[in-house]
């Protein structure tokens, strides 16, 4: 199967993946920051991929 058709995630399944709460995600998305999201009607969805590939461009840093 073609990756780009794998199943998307919703919000609450990438805050699940991230372990951080779903308010996070949309605070990150309304200074955007994190994967890029897609707009499916009302809702937003993100590509595994694409999680994957913003996740492994991330610095191994802390503040």
């Amino acid at each position: 199967m073609n990756p780009r058709l794998s199943k998307l995630w919703t919000v609450q399944e990438l805050a699940d993946f991230l372990d951080v709460p779903a308010r996070t995600i949309y605070a990150w998305r309304s200074q955007g920051y994190g994967p890029k999201g897609k707009k499916v009607g009302r809702h937003v969805r993100f590509d595994p991929a694409e999680v994957e590939s913003w996740f492994d461009g991330l610095t191994d840093e802390v503040a």
